[in-house]
Parts: structure tokens; C-alpha cells; sequence
């Protein structure tokens, strides 16, 4: 076992106030990340630990850069490999050095005292680039999502002013054939689509919101029973549950009134912005809370193509006239159920629908396959930098 001060020099970052420039070369780095830009470098690489505020992961830089003085900048000695040194600091809980009552920070001595499982030189670089190698497809599977989501963004712009003929296609644009569209209060549709409340198309009484206030309170959620699902369990355009909660099943039934089962469309109230939308598509029952809105479409009415709508760049302009200000912005069940949206025979509806799912889809399989690599580099870190799991270098 070595310490970081056997491993390392560490140097305090510097107030970036003299070299900040709106030309300059050289990033200004933070706890944060980039803050600026200055016209002059003070490392050439190193590895950048928070020292005050947040107490947050350590970076890796590896050009010419000006640390803040909120930060510290650690200089791997030599026969130190530096990425092996990083994924040692990342893989060490900082927060752990925290000795303030008030602003967090993290002392320079007691930096230097952690101590790490020192492989040698070799085993070093051997363990770094196995741990980049996974970092690498990390970023090149955020990079596929992100391409996945912007087409999605555009599919869904054309669907939901263009629509899609019988066979599945979209019409041509309303500069090849303007006579196929007509202007509305939500801007051009197609001419055979008409708008209506979304009340009216799903039904008032379906689209309900949580139990407020006494009717569910703190000390009747469990660890185990029917799930209790709230905002952070919403995401646009997919399900994950994040929280915890249950209910016993007794509760349960006595809250039906909001329940959720396959197929219903879960609508985050509150949120930056509101009415992040999904399909729930468990045969698990569950109940939603105050501030998740739960609709549930009459068999005429396609689930995919409600939830994508209000997920579309149309049906955010729409909610941002109803959104309320305040410490979390969000909307009035009544408001929302006013909210205008197409009114389409349900061919057309499944159609629109299908084509954002599959797009989705592809999304949730790389989202699985980021996931399962960030817990297998998890899991590789806890074994190769503690010597629990030997590496060959041969």
C-alpha cells in the first residue's frame, strides 16, 4: 500500500481572476468542469480533485489547463501512471475527507494520507487501459443515444405535422402539397386531422392524479407491497424506477381510484420542464402520487402516440402556457386536461406511435448496455485496484 503522497505531488489550484480571458487558449477547470478560458497554462496534465463545495468525482486532463482555487491538482510522481492513478481517485469515496460544518472541503494532509494498492508500473498501465477500454465504449454508446435521440426528435417533429398516409409513409410537406394541410391554433396539420381537448378524446374521468395529503401519508410506505411511483420514476418517452416505496396491498385498493396497470400513460406534474411522459408496460400493478398524472386511453386511443405527443416539441409549446412558477415548475390537473391534441382515426394513431417506439427501443437497449457497462467497470475497479483480482501482463 502506498500513500497519494508517495504516489504524487499536489499542488493548489489558483484563482483563475489574472489569466481569464475571452480568447484565451488553455480550459479553466472547476469542480464543475470548464469555467472559462485562460491565457496561460499552469500544468500540462494532472489530475484535478475537488477541494472545496462540491466534493464531487476527480478529473482527468490531459493538456495544458489553469485549475481554480477551489481545487487541488495532483502530479503523478515517477514510474506512476497517471490514468491509473485517476481511477484510483475516482474509485475512492472523497466525500469520506469532508471535516467541514459548513462548506464542505477536503484538507490537503488528509489527501495525501489515503492510500492505494500500488501493482507496480506495469500492472498499473495494464489495469488503466483495461478500465479505458470500457470508458471508450462508454462514450461511444452515450454518443449512439444521443444520434438516436435527435432522429427521434425529428420523427417526431414530421409526425406530428405531417402525419403518415395508409400505407405507412409520411404525407409529402406542405410545400409539396399544401392542399393536404390546413393552419390550426397548434400550427399546420393535416387537413383531415381535427383537435379536440385531450379530456374529450381520452375521457375526464380518466385522467386522474395521487392521493394528497392525508390519504397517503410517509409511515404507510414500505419496503415491500404494491409500488408507489413518483416524478423521478417518469422519464421522456420510457419508464425507470428509481423509487423505493410500496404499499401494502389493502392501501392499495382503498386508492384505486389511482391506480396503474400495462398500457396507461404516466405524466410527470412538476418538473424542468413538466409532463415528461411515458408508457407504463408492466403487468405489475402499481399507484402513482400526487404529482404524477395517470391516463388511461380508451381502446380507440393508442398509448404511444398520446405519450409521444406530449413528449413532442408541440406538446411542450402547449404546456409551457399552462406551466405554473414556483419552486418546481408544473401544471394544474384541470389545465392539463384542456390541453389540444390531434384527432385521428386510430390506424394512423398506431402508426405515428409504432415508428417513436422503435426508435425508443433502440434507445432503451443502448441505455441497458451503457448500464451494464458502468457496472461491470464498477465492479472491475472494486478487483483490479485493490488486488483482489490479479492482472496479467504477459
Amino acid at each position: 500500500m502506498n500513500s497519494l503522497s508517495d504516489l504524487s505531488m499536489i499542488h493548489y489550484g489558483k484563482s483563475p481572476s489574472e489569466v481569464l480571458t475571452k480568447d484565451g487558449s488553455y480550459p479553466i477547470v472547476g469542480t464543475g468542469g470548464i469555467y472559462g478560458h485562460a491565457k496561460r497554462a499552469m500544468f500540462s496534465s494532472a489530475i484535478v480533485v475537488p477541494r472545496k463545495g462540491s466534493l464531487g468525482n476527480p478529473q482527468l486532463i490531459e493538456s495544458p489547463f489553469w485549475p481554480v482555487d477551489t481545487t487541488y491538482a495532483v502530479i503523478p510522481k515517477d514510474r506512476v501512471d497517471i490514468h491509473w492513478l485517476y481511477y484510483c481517485l475516482l474509485n475512492f469515496d472523497l466525500t469520506k475527507l469532508n471535516e467541514a460544518t459548513g462548506v464542505p472541503s477536503i484538507s490537503r494532509e488528509w489527501l495525501l494520507k489515503i492510500k492505494f494498492y500500488n501493482p507496480g508500473e506495469k500492472n498499473q498501465k495494464k489495469i488503466a487501459k483495461i478500465l479505458k477500454s470500457i470508458d471508450q465504449t462508454i462514450e461511444k454508446t452515450e454518443a449512439l443515444i444521443q444520434k438516436y435521440q435527435q432522429i427521434k426528435q425529428g420523427l417526431m417533429h414530421d409526425l406530428f405535422t405531417r402525419g403518415v398516409t395508409p400505407d405507412g409513409k409520411l404525407r409529402p410537406t406542405r410545400e409539396q402539397a399544401p392542399d393536404l394541410y390546413k393552419e390550426t391554433s397548434i400550427g399546420w396539420i393535416p387537413e383531415d386531422w381535427n383537435l379536440t381537448s385531450l379530456k374529450d378524446l381520452i375521457g375526464n374521468s380518466s385522467i386522474v392524479n395521487g392521493p394528497f395529503g392525508s390519504d397517503l401519508l410517509t409511515s404507510e410506505l414500505f419496503d415491500e407491497g404494491i409500488p408507489v411511483l413518483y416524478v423521478q420514476d417518469v422519464k421522456p418517452g420510457y419508464f425507470l424506477r428509481i423509487s423505493k416505496a410500496h404499499v401494502k396491498p389493502q392501501k392499495a385498493l382503498s386508492l384505486s381510484f389511482c391506480n396503474v396497470k400495462a398500457e396507461d400513460i404516466l405524466v410527470a406534474k412538476v418538473g424542468s420542464p413538466p409532463c415528461d411522459s411515458c408508457v407504463y408496460r408492466f403487468d405489475e400493478k402499481a399507484i402513482v402520487t400526487q404529482d404524477v398524472i395517470r391516463i388511461r386511453p380508451p381502446h380507440n386511443v393508442d398509448s404511444n402516440f398520446v405519450s409521444a405527443f406530449l413528449n413532442s416539441y408541440i406538446g411542450r409549446k402547449l404546456i409551457r402556457k399552462i406551466s405554473i412558477e414556483g419552486t418546481r415548475e408544473r401544471v394544474s390537473l384541470s389545465e392539463f386536461k384542456n390541453i389540444l391534441i390531434p384527432e385521428i382515426n386510430y390506424k394512423e394513431q398506431f402508426d405515428i406511435g409504432r415508428i417513436i417506439q422503435t426508435n425508443q427501443n433502440l434507445i432503451d437497449n443502448e441505455m441497458l448496455f451503457k448500464n451494464k457497462l458502468l457496472n461491470k467497470k464498477a465492479g472491475l475497479m472494486k478487483d483490479l485496484l485493490t488486488g483482489k483480482v490479479q492482472v496479467k501482463t504477459d
